[in-house]
C-alpha cells in the first residue's frame, strides 16, 4: 500500500544532469540567493560589509532586486514595511558585528507589529565562532544571543549544505501566524568557499494555519448572541490577517459598536454608524468599552497604548482573539482563543446569533459627540487642520507612514486611514527615524501609488541620509517634515513633568536646501498652504520633500486624573 507522503518525485534527466554538472564559479552566497529566490522573493534589503561580500557578489548572478539603504537600522525598516505591505517576508542582507546589531531597533518594531522580515546576517570565519577572543574584525562573544531576544527565532548556519534548509525554516517561521522577523547567520568563509551543490530550485514552504478550538467560539459566539451590550476592540491582528470584511459582517450581525487600535487603523470603516473610530486615549471610549457586558477583542494584547496607559478595567466578560500565544489574557481575564483573526471571526460568523439593537449607533454618536466636545474645549485648531490637509492632500489608497512625532500621535486618534494596511507607525516598539526608510520600503514594494512619510525634525535626522536612497532608486515618497525645533512630545511631557525641558532643543539643517542637495525637490510651506503643497508633491514622481515650520501640541491626556 502506498501512501502520499511516500512517493517520491523522480528526477528527470535534465534536472539530473543540472545536479551532476553545477555551474562553476558559485558560492555560498548563491545558495543563499538561490534559495530566496526558489522561496519567492523577488526583492532584498540590506547594505554591505566585510564578512558578508559572498552574499553581496552572489545578487550580481541572480534575479533579485537589491535595494541598498545607507543606515542598517533603516534597512530594516524598509523590510518591515515591504513584509507588511506584501505579506511576505522581505530579506534583509546585514554583515557582521556593527552592522547586524544597527538592526535591532528595526527588528524590534517588525516584532512588536508583526512584520515578516527574513534578516541574514554574516559571521566572523567558522575558526573564530564559540566565544574565544580571537581578534577577528567585527567578532562577538555570541552574535546571535543579541537577537534572541528581539526576533521570533534565530538559524545559525555552519556548513553549505545547511543554508538552503535553515533559510526555508527561517522563512517559515516568519511567515507563520504571528508574523515576525527571523535571524540567519552564515559564516564568512562558508559564504566565500566555491560550492558543488547543486543549484537550489525548490523551496516552497508551507506555514501552518491557526484555527481557533471550536468548543472556544462556540462558548464565545453564545456569550457575544445573549450580551445586551456588546463591544469590539479591533487590533492589528484584523489587519494582518486581511480580516476587515469579516469583522464588519460580525458588528454589523450582532450591532456591535467597534474601536480600532492604533496599530488596527483602517480595519473598520471610519464613518460606520458602528465606528467608535480610534479615540482610546479618551475617558469617555474607556468608559464605554468599560460599560459592555461582553467585550470581544481580536488580534490586540490591549498593551499600554490599547488600554488607556493600562486605566482600562472592563466590568464585563472578555473574549480574546489573539495569534501571540504569549499576549492571551497578559492583561485581563478572558475567554482566550488562540487563533488567527481571520479563521476565528469566520467560526464565529458561522454561530453566532443576529442581534438587533437600534440603539447602538446612538451610543457611538454619543461618545464622539463627548470625545468632539472635549478636543474643541482646547483651542487646538491649529493641529486640526495641519492632520485635515493631510488627509485632503493624500489620495484614498496611498499609504502612509509616520514616525514617533506629535501629528503622528494625533493620527493614531483622529486619522481616517481609509482603508486596512494603509497607515503604519513605529507605535509597535516606539523607536524614532521609521517614517521616511519605512515609506521607501513600501514605494518599492507598491510602485503605483505615491506614499507619504510624515517625521518631526528630531527623527528626521535619524533617517535624512536616506535621501540619497530616493533619490538613487527613483522612489515615489513625498516626505513631510514637522520642523519644531527639537523633539516636540518630549518637549511638552518634561514641561508638564519638571516645569522646564531638558535635552530636548536641536540645531537642525535647512531640511529644503538639504533635500536639494541630494538632488530631491523640497518646499517650505505653512498651514495654509499644505494641503496644496502636499498634494503637489505627491502627484509628481519620485522623492520630495515638503517642510512644514510649525509648533504643535498634544490634546489633553485622560488617564493622568
Amino acid at each position: 500500500m502506498t501512501h502520499d507522503h511516500d512517493l517520491v518525485l523522480r528526477p528527470t534527466a535534465a534536472q539530473t544532469e543540472a545536479a551532476l554538472n553545477p555551474p562553476p564559479g558559485r558560492n555560498g552566497g548563491d545558495l543563499v540567493v538561490e534559495t530566496l529566490a526558489g522561496l519567492g522573493a523577488t526583492t532584498v534589503f540590506g547594505l554591505p560589509g566585510q564578512h558578508a561580500l559572498g552574499m553581496f557578489d552572489a545578487l550580481r548572478r541572480s534575479d533579485l532586486r537589491y535595494i541598498g539603504l545607507r543606515v542598517e537600522n533603516n534597512a530594516g525598516f524598509a523590510a518591515d514595511a515591504y513584509g507588511r505591505v506584501t505579506g511576505e517576508a522581505a530579506p534583509l542582507l546585514l554583515s557582521t558585528g556593527p552592522g547586524a546589531l544597527t538592526s535591532l531597533a528595526a527588528l524590534q518594531e517588525a516584532r512588536a507589529a508583526s512584520a515578516p522580515v527574513l534578516a541574514i546576517g554574516s559571521q566572523v570565519p567558522t575558526a573564530g565562532l564559540g566565544g574565544g577572543r580571537h581578534g577577528y574584525l567585527h567578532e562577538l562573544p555570541d552574535q546571535a544571543a543579541s537577537f534572541r531576544g528581539v526576533v521570533k527565532s534565530v538559524h545559525t548556519v555552519r556548513t553549505q549544505s545547511q543554508i538552503p534548509s535553515a533559510i526555508a525554516e527561517a522563512w517559515t517561521s516568519a511567515l507563520t501566524v504571528p508574523h515576525g522577523p527571523v535571524w540567519v547567520e552564515i559564516p564568512q568563509d562558508v559564504l566565500l568557499a566555491e560550492t558543488r551543490i547543486p543549484v537550489v530550485t525548490g523551496g516552497d514552504t508551507f506555514p501552518e494555519e491557526l484555527p481557533p478550538r471550536p468548543e472556544l467560539t462556540a462558548a464565545a459566539a453564545d456569550l457575544l448572541s445573549r450580551a445586551k451590550r456588546p463591544a469590539i476592540v479591533a487590533g492589528g491582528g484584523v489587519v494582518r490577517a486581511d480580516a476587515s470584511k469579516k469583522l464588519r459582517q460580525l458588528a454589523e450581525r450582532l450591532q456591535a459598536p467597534v474601536v480600532t487600535t492604533f496599530g488596527g487603523k483602517g480595519a473598520f470603516p471610519w464613518t460606520h454608524p458602528l465606528s467608535l473610530q480610534s479615540w482610546l486615549e479618551d475617558r469617555h471610549t474607556t468608559d464605554f468599552l468599560e460599560d459592555a457586558d461582553v467585550l470581544l477583542v481580536v488580534g490586540s494584547g490591549l498593551g499600554e497604548l490599547s488600554s488607556n496607559y493600562h486605566t482600562f478595567k472592563p466590568r464585563g466578560r472578555v473574549i480574546q482573539i489573539e495569534a501571540d500565544l504569549g499576549k492571551l489574557e497578559s492583561n485581563h481575564p478572558a475567554l482566550g482563543i488562540h487563533a488567527d483573526a481571520r479563521l476565528a471571526l469566520q467560526a464565529l460568523l458561522e454561530t453566532v446569533g443576529e442581534r438587533t439593537d437600534p440603539s447602538a449607533p446612538e451610543r457611538v454618536r454619543a461618545v464622539l459627540d463627548k470625545v468632539r466636545d472635549r478636543i474643541a474645549a482646547q483651542e487646538l485648531t491649529l493641529e486640526q487642520d495641519v492632520l485635515a490637509a493631510v488627509r485632503a492632500a493624500l489620495p484614498p489608497g496611498a499609504p502612509s507612514f509616520w514616525d514617533m512625532t506629535i501629528l503622528a500621535y494625533w493620527a493614531w486618534s483622529a486619522f481616517d486611514a481609509k482603508a486596512p494596511n494603509t497607515m503604519h507607525s513605529a507605535q509597535g516598539a516606539g523607536g524614532l527615524g521609521y517614517g521616511f526608510p519605512a515609506a521607501l520600503g513600501a514605494a518599492v514594494a507598491d510602485p503605483t501609488h505615491p506614499v507619504l512619510a510624515v517625521s518631526g525634525d528630531g527623527g528626521a535626522l535619524y533617517s535624512v541620509a536616506e535621501l540619497a536612497t530616493a533619490r538613487q532608486y527613483g522612489l515615489n515618497v513625498t516626505w513631510l517634515i514637522v520642523d519644531d525645533g527639537g523633539y516636540g512630545i518630549l518637549r511638552e511631557y518634561m514641561t508638564d513633568a519638571f516645569g522646564a525641558p531638558t535635552a530636548t532643543e536641536l540645531t537642525r539643517p535647512d531640511f529644503v536646501a538639504l533635500a536639494e542637495s541630494f538632488g530631491v525637490p523640497g518646499v517650505r510651506t505653512s498651514p495654509e498652504t499644505l494641503a496644496a503643497d502636499l498634494a503637489k508633491a505627491l502627484a509628481a514622481p519620485g522623492p520630495s520633500v515638503v517642510v512644514l515650520p510649525a509648533v504643535l501640541r498634544m490634546f489633553a491626556p485622560t488617564h493622568l486624573g
